[in-house]
């Protein structure tokens, strides 16, 4: 019978459409949950949506929609995302699910009943983001200590968790199970923030707001977040409070929650202590994961900077956005993520290291052998080091993602996709192929890397599926499970190879960001500009300028420059020539027979060798994006502006 593996993600808030940081998560998971059925278990992935609370209420109310049309919404977006970035989850609960509604309920009852949930009132700082209470220490500068929004004074009814009752209880338990808390900073951090100081009875229902499942017993109270959203990772398996769950039983507890590092207090405190109160197993560990950054911010609408997966995808690719928020993300610490950083590692990794291995091996199969698998009948001793590497390299990536390390995993399959690379120059098969008498040899060679991409392509399958499709199917192999690992020889002597094909092209880092930078400003929220004055001047300060209505006559590149145009403009009864920066926003063509505003008595200077005798007067917008100034028409060529 296969060992179970039951593997959850935090459900994502429906507030809004998530971010590629909170993509990650999602992403992270699949590629454990895949890992664990290629090696042999029986895997329940869960992931889903958390779809309560006063923010959801307030948005809502904005928009001028109920609560279930919004979520309904955010939540079909978040399932969209969550399947074209190909995560194989087993179910997506949502929160607003009837039975997990009525679980909920039966859950609230039971400890209210043996006196682990009691009703008082409290009074304090209320963060509605975070949908959190705080004391007046905890504030920090007067605001949410966790997400920096203002915070409201708030008084009301409510019911408590004695979270005090079971501190003890927690505090043993982590001391028992060093994994339990992952990574170990994560540890530290809940032991001396949170436990050490003393642990508060937890508010676990709301008056202010109606948007929640209510309170059975109480109307008016509904049930506040924690332990709604929590308690999905039971009733998503059918967990009751009185009937048989048989889902439940099999897969509970969870190997494995892993969550952002920013809500690890909730599921490291409060669910164990929700468990315990029901007198459940606890999950094996929780994992708090890092956040993903952009460039060394974090992703916030506030700043601007936040990217989402679609654009990712459309621009990249989902195979080189998964490879890059797998491989790139360290354990422990913060990861960064930036158009140019990604371009890199597409260009360097993906399209250098594994995509030109298979395209040069296919190629010489190809060329060489009619696209025939050759037997490896010639060995010599160059070849052990390439064959022992791929043997040894499956037992690194189990080692490696029981520990959830699957930047390190991934490393260790290029690794030896390096390797491959560099048995292709110290065997020189193109010089082999020149020499009959070599030909068994050479054919040694192919067998060699054509195996060795296959395990490769095995390794992989978790991390990037649809590439490891792709690479099987040049292979043209059955051979594509965990167990063709235990020897070097899969691939199968007198096969016909499948057709090439480019798995990864190489990218124009500079035009791409071009690219990205015109979509980005094109889709920005428009905002009002910012006005920040110059000194103030004096009328006869502007009466210095003279401004003059121009027409243009003639008007062409500078030579040698992107930037630069040089244009002729007739000015009452001269003409000027003029240089203007604006050759990435006009043709030259678009300039003749405008009517522009000119600055005619700017000392005269020379543009890339070009005598400039005014200035062009140009708005340029937000985007950076400039518009010349136009007068409207009936006006005469050199007439003053003033």
């Amino acid at each position: 019978m296969k060992e179970k593996y039951y593997i959850t993600t935090a459900i994502a808030y429906t507030s809004k459409t998530p971010h590629i940081g909170n993509t990650y998560e999602a992403v992270l998971a699949d590629s454990i949950a895949r890992f664990k059925r290629q090696t042999g278990y029986d895997v329940f992935f869960l992931t889903g949506t958390d779809e309560h609370g006063q923010k959801i209420e307030n948005q809502a109310k904005e928009m001028g929609i109920s609560p279930k049309e919004h979520v309904d919404k955010i939540a079909s977006e978040v399932k969209e995302i969550w399947d074209f970035m190909g995560t194989s989850y087993d179910k997506f609960i949502r929160t607003t699910d009837d039975y997990h509604e009525k679980a909920v309920q039966k859950i609230f009852e039971k400890l209210y009943k043996q006196g682990d949930i009691y009703k008082s009132s409290y009074e304090g700082w209320y963060c509605t983001a975070c949908e959190s209470f705080y004391t007046e220490a905890q504030l920090n500068e007067g605001k949410c200590p966790d997400c920096g929004d203002p915070v409201e004074k708030a008084k009301e009814e409510a019911y408590f968790l004695k979270l005090s009752n079971y501190q003890e209880r927690l505090m043993k338990h982590i001391e028992d199970n060093p994994e339990f808390i992952q990574p170990e900073s994560r540890k530290n951090e809940m032991i001396n923030n949170f436990i050490k100081p003393g642990l508060q009875d937890l508010c676990v229902s709301r008056t202010s707001f109606t948007w929640g499942i209510p309170v059975t017993f109480d109307e008016g109270h509904v049930i506040y977040v924690w332990i709604d959203a929590l308690s999905n990772y039971i009733t998503a398996l059918g967990y009751d409070t009185e009937a048989d769950a048989p889902l439940f039983n099999k897969y509970w507890p969870a190997n494995v929650h892993l969550i952002g590092k920013d809500i690890l207090r909730f599921h490291t405190l409060y669910w164990p202590i929700m468990l315990m109160a029901l007198g459940l197993e606890l999950p094996k560990q929780v994992f708090g994961h890092p956040w993903l950054l952009q460039g060394t911010d974090k992703m916030s609408k506030s700043k601007g900077n936040v990217i989402y997966a679609r654009q990712l995808v459309n621009h990249f690719g989902v195979e080189a956005v998964r490879y890059y928020l797998l491989h790139e993300m360290p354990f422990a610490n913060d990861g960064s993520l930036t158009y140019g950083l990604l371009i890199e590692r597409i260009n360097s990794e993906l399209a250098n290291i594994l995509g030109n291995l298979v395209n040069r091996t296919i190629a010489m199969s190809k060329k060489y052998f009619d696209s025939k698998v050759m037997a490896p009948t010639e060995a010599e001793d160059i070849d052990k080091e390439l064959i022992s590497l791929a043997l040894s390299t499956p037992d690194k990536l189990i080692a490696s993602m029981n520990h959830l390390k699957v930047a390190d995993a991934i490393s260790h399959v290029f690794e030896l996709l390096r390797r491959s690379n560099k048995y292709i120059d110290e065997t020189y098969p193109w010089l082999l192929a020149k020499d009959e008498s070599k030909k068994k040899r050479l054919g040694t060679v192919l067998y060699n890397l054509l195996e060795s991409i296959r395990f490769s392509a095995v390794m992989l399958s978790s991390f990037m599926p649809e590439t490891s499709q792709k690479i099987f199917k040049q292979l043209n192999t059955s051979a594509t499970d965990w167990d063709s690992l235990k020897s070097f020889e899969g691939m199968k002597p007198g096969d016909t190879l499948g057709e090439g094909e480019i798995l990864f092209a190489r990218i124009d880092a500079e035009e791409k960001l071009a690219e990205l930078d015109e979509e980005n400003a094109k889709n920005a929220p428009k905002k009002d500009i910012e006005i920040l004055s110059k000194p103030e001047i004096e009328i006869d300060d502007f009466d210095k300028v003279d401004i003059r209505v121009g027409k243009v006559l003639e008007c062409k590149k500078v030579e040698k420059s992107d930037k630069l145009l040089v244009s002729q403009i007739k000015v009452g009864n001269q003409v000027r020539q003029i240089v203007s920066g604006i050759a990435k926003h006009y043709k030259p063509e678009d300039m003749v027979g405008k009517s522009v505003m000119v600055i005619i008595n700017l000392k005269p200077v020379k543009l890339r060798g070009v005598l400039s005798e005014g200035m062009i007067l140009c708005a340029e917008n937000e985007d950076g994006t400039l518009v010349v100034c136009s007068p409207e028409s009936g006006v005469t060529e050199g007439c003053k502006v003033s």
